[in-house]
């Protein structure tokens, strides 16, 4: 499934001033979490992500979740890419923002997973990189200053540690590519637009 296909056709925009109830720290927003630097490498590859922003569009539900938990999607963008074209791209899906406010969620490719990876793609070394949802991810994900279920307008810091296999195309020749996904980096409360 694309994550054009998966995601809401509508925008949400975050509600601003929401309490900080269910805050993972202190204090909320993403507490100098750095805009980009979220990198998914091995000894072949390094890809960087970064520009992240969340919505609350309801994108991956979780059943059983409490009155007024919505789930997350946060989308980033490739921030290395040599392209002017580059259509790097990583989407993550938090099934329950509330949940990851107060402690490690599992990372995994399928749907269920408590913080789903979407789509991963993106360009290096004149080859293509795209996540292969065949293989099972390993990891989990945290989160600091993530306040009111994620509609805090202050937005969080988000940070990563697992791996997951890509499938790697230069030119005709395509092949199976192990990364690990790490880094801990910002996300802003905001609205992501997608075609309706």
């Amino acid at each position: 499934m694309s994550h054009l296909r998966f995601l809401s056709t509508t925008s949400v925009v975050l509600a601003a001033g929401a309490a900080a109830s269910g805050c993972s720290d202190n204090s909320c927003g993403p507490g100098g979490a750095p805009d980009s630097g979220l990198i998914a490498s091995s000894d072949m590859v390094t890809l960087t992500y970064g520009q992240l922003a969340g919505s609350l569009n309801n994108d991956c539900p979780a059943a059983g979740a409490p009155s007024g938990v919505v789930s997350m999607t946060i989308i980033g963008h490739q921030a290395d890419s040599m392209l002017s074209n580059s259509t790097g791209l990583l989407t993550l899906c938090v099934a329950r923002p509330d949940l990851l406010a107060k402690q490690a969620q599992v990372l995994g490719v399928t749907a269920g997973a408590p913080v789903q990876v979407v789509d991963l793609r993106g360009d290096a070394n004149s080859c293509s990189f795209v996540l292969d949802k065949t293989q099972p991810a390993t990891g989990s994900a945290t989160a600091s200053g993530l306040c009111g279920n994620g509609s805090d307008a202050a937005g969080f810091a988000i940070e990563l540690s697992g791996s997951l296999m890509l499938t790697r195309t230069c030119g005709s020749t395509t092949d199976a590519v192990q990364v690990t996904l790490h880094g801990r980096v910002a996300v802003a409360a905001g609205v992501i637009l997608m075609p309706g």
